[in-house]
């Protein structure tokens, strides 16, 4: 990713099932639409969502959207800066 945004909270979603560049897009989608972010990558090659927010977020919200469109939440990490 070329553009990294400032913001407060960078988390990082370890996603199981991606597949594809609409995988992509659905994830992306679907965060976008659980909580305020200045901006989210999802990978598929990396099995990562990158989420970039200037408020903290409710991930275990977050993880139950992304689970509902058939996707597997593995892991949570967040970065303060």
């Amino acid at each position: 990713m070329l553009f990294k945004p400032k913001t407060k909270y960078i988390y990082k979603l370890e996603i199981h099932g991606m597949r594809c560049g609409m995988c992509e897009l659905h994830i992306e989608d679907t965060i976008r639409k659980a909580v305020k972010v200045k901006k989210v990558v999802a990978n598929r090659f990396k099995n990562l969502a990158t989420i970039y927010s200037n408020e903290a977020i409710d991930l275990n919200s977050v993880k139950e959207k992304i689970e509902k469109t058939g996707y597997e939440v593995l892991n949570i990490e967040m970065e303060e800066n």
